[in-house]
């Protein structure tokens, strides 16, 4: 069998924004015509690493590449349990191949795949095994695969969007403290002793500076542990609450919630197009996606689950309970009039999805020289205050 190679390649998609994409194929043609199915145009291609998700002690296992190595042999004529035994073969992780080798041999005890599937579910989502499951009945497992692809790779984008809004500030604020420590422990302490035995008055905020300076250097080694011990504390905390606790409190911040809640939104509404695009009845779909919502979320969803159980149309329901702002209710209005429903939900989350990285974009531009002038401030204050006392010994004269 052709061994399969993942690829990198920089794409520009249907919205005309670039990314880079990780990609597996028999070569790098393949990658290109893999590409051109999920609808991107190929910029430049190179031989890549393909990120990898934990799959235990031993091994490492990416459920995207998974799914693009599965679709290429299944696209090549082989059949699952072919397709399975290949990727067994060429596996060179410990826990990978442990977990492809209890796939197959489920799969050879008769076992549905997605059954067997769902009996990992630490490696495969709820909304990867319904897709699966769904595709069985079909028999079209490889245009369900193509669809999660698409779908993986969508979220993949907006979520390294969030990670890089995120990167450049957190390194202005690390290297502005670095500064601002450096200056009050190393320069302020040397100037204190210059001024102190020159013998004269100083201002009084100069002086304060001075003290601060005095007393850091001088109590170094206990400022470094109290700063070590709060760092224990702060991982004990976070290891009892967890990182999600952590983030849930960072995403309630003002003017980040309703971002935070636009982005959990559009995830919804493209689980659930995808679903519902694969074949799975609408309040099942519904049922199934609740875990990308916030638990306040879940409960509305839950009350507007039932509306459509009674037969109400999902955009009422939705609307009803605060899940549809009004371009997306607009949208999906037209997509169940028309009985494109999928597709308007898909529509729906990539016009939330481009609305996101607009906002981004903006608060990005703003954030960063916001930053950069609160640095400038705080060094240019500290240094303004270590010369006041030469300027008005130079204007006594």
């Amino acid at each position: 069998m052709t061994a399969q190679t993942a690829f990198r390649l920089r794409v520009v998609d249907g919205g005309g924004v670039r990314q880079v994409v990780d990609l597996a194929a028999a070569d790098a043609a393949g990658a290109v015509r893999r590409a051109a199915q999920l609808g991107l145009v190929v910029l430049a291609i190179e031989p890549a690493t393909a990120p990898a998700a934990k799959a235990g002690p031993g091994g490492s296992f990416s459920l995207l590449l998974f799914n693009q190595e599965l679709l290429s042999l299944l696209e090549a004529g082989l059949n699952l349990t072919e397709a399975l035994a290949t990727l067994l073969a060429k596996e060179k992780q410990d826990g990978a191949r442990r977990l492809l080798q209890a796939l197959a041999d489920e799969l050879s005890r008769g076992r549905n795949f997605s059954d067997a599937l769902a009996g990992h579910a630490e490696h495969f989502p709820p909304v990867f095994v319904a897709i699966v499951r769904a595709a069985e009945r079909t028999g079209d497992l490889p245009r369900a695969l193509s669809r999660f692809i698409a779908y993986q790779l969508q979220f993949d984008r907006v979520r390294k969007k969030l990670v890089t809004a995120c990167l450049y500030p957190a390194l202005l604020l690390a290297v502005g403290g670095a500064v601002t420590l450096f200056l009050l422990a190393y320069v302020v302490p040397r100037f204190a002793s210059v001024y102190a035995s020159a013998g004269r008055e100083m201002p009084a905020l100069s002086a304060g500076l001075l003290r601060l300076g005095s007393f850091i250097q001088g109590h170094a080694l206990l400022l470094l542990a109290a700063v070590l011990l709060a760092a224990a504390l702060a991982g004990w905390l976070l290891r009892r609450a967890g990182w999600g606790g952590a983030l849930g409190l960072l995403l309630r911040l003002p003017g980040v919630a309703p971002r935070a809640a636009q982005f959990r939104l559009a995830r919804f509404y493209r689980a659930v197009g995808l679903l519902v695009s694969a074949g799975v009845a609408l309040p099942r779909a519904l049922g199934m996606v609740d875990g990308l919502l916030a638990p306040a979320e879940r409960q509305r969803l839950l009350r507007a689950r039932a509306l459509v159980d009674q037969g109400q149309p999902l955009t009422q329901a939705l609307a009803a309970h605060g899940l549809a702002s009004e371009v997306a209710a607009s949208l999906l209005t037209v997509g169940e009039r028309s009985g494109q429903l999928a597709e308007m939900l898909e529509r729906t989350a990539r016009f939330h999805d481009e609305d996101l990285e607009r906002w981004l974009d903006w608060a990005t531009r703003l954030i960063e020289p916001a930053l950069m002038a609160l640095i400038g401030v705080v060094v240019g204050g500290v240094v303004l205050l270590l010369y006041l006392p030469i300027f008005e010994l130079a204007g006594g004269l």
